[in-house]
């Protein structure tokens, strides 16, 4: 499978090397406003295939994306230490406009994977620049938030992220919700788990799972001025599952119309994704809550959506 990826900085580097490493793709072609950019880390991330599987990498302009299954788009201006995602959306939103205007002649048929933050604003940008159906524009939304709300759990319980079954809803930034009623560890309640195993989950355990996915990137980009491996993880597991027409659920933001109760616009929910792109969306079991943030959430992201003069 031919996959793109527009932009080739720390997210799209990253999610290049690991796509090359799980094999995930045939081919491989990176895009970026610096030509000498994208040919350095087409140059660097080949040599690695000997160490991977057989993938043929490349650099290249947009007419080199023709016939590419799934572009990732992770172009655009980097959050700064102490900005929030959505103060970057009018700096994003201006490079979304050239990019997506170079794109669409050369790969009509491709799924967008959008990577950019804000990335439920820039999503949204896409659909509406691209003319794409919704499933066909898939946001990387809080699959990563979702990931570091495992990982933790995971942490905290003494077993593996893989068995632990928890979501992260709503806005990839600051308004986003952390499920805790529905989770479950083993298929068992989270709760029961938790008290069963003598690793309770008290009010300052909840906190600090709090803390530690929702200020996580913060405290990366405080540290190393990016967060990009974990993202880059994710979006070669996005790639995966396209490729593999897999139908697995994953937290991805992405719009549908149908939903009654929340505001019409691009965010998390989870999202079963195959070859297609997103074949359907589920809304979990929601305590009242969580169900209010929930809403605001999407609240928050339709007022800045109003906003864009495209």
């Amino acid at each position: 499978m031919k996959v793109g990826i527009i932009g080739t900085g720390f997210v799209g580097s990253s999610a290049a090397y690991a796509i090359v490493l799980r094999g995930v793709a045939s081919e491989l072609v990176l895009v970026d406003a610096r030509p000498e950019l994208a040919r350095a880390q087409a140059e660097d991330i080949l040599h690695a295939v000997p160490f991977g599987s057989p993938v043929r990498v490349m650099a290249g302009d947009y007419a080199d994306l023709a016939g590419a299954r799934v572009v990732v788009l992770a172009c655009g201006v980097n959050q700064q230490p102490g900005e929030t995602r959505l103060q970057l959306l009018e700096r994003n939103a201006a490079v979304f406009q050239d990019v997506m205007g170079r794109l669409r002649p050369h790969a009509p048929g491709a799924i967008l994977v959008v990577a950019s933050n804000p990335v439920d604003l820039m999503t949204q940008i896409v659909l509406r620049l691209s003319g794409l159906p919704p499933d066909r524009v898939v946001g990387s939304g809080t699959i990563l938030d979702t990931a570091r709300f495992r990982t933790l759990l995971g942490e905290h319980l003494g077993i593996a992220p893989q068995s632990v079954h928890a979501y992260v809803l709503g806005e990839h930034g600051d308004s986003e919700v952390l499920v805790w009623s529905s989770a479950r560890a083993g298929g068992v309640p989270l709760e029961t788990f938790a008290r069963q195993t003598g690793r309770a989950l008290t009010p300052e355990v909840k906190a600090r799972v709090d803390d530690g996915v929702r200020r996580a990137a913060y405290r990366i980009i405080e540290g190393k001025r990016a967060s990009y491996y974990g993202i880059g993880a994710g979006l070669a597991r996005i790639v995966k599952a396209i490729r593999d027409d897999e139908r697995v659920v994953l937290t991805l933001s992405g719009f549908d119309g149908n939903l009654s109760g929340f505001a019409p616009v691009c965010f998390s929910l989870p999202r079963v994704l195959g070859a297609d792109g997103i074949r359907t969306t589920l809304v979990p079991p929601l305590d009242r809550s969580e169900k209010s943030a929930l809403r605001r959430s999407a609240e928050i992201l339709y007022e800045a959506a109003r906003s864009l003069s495209l």
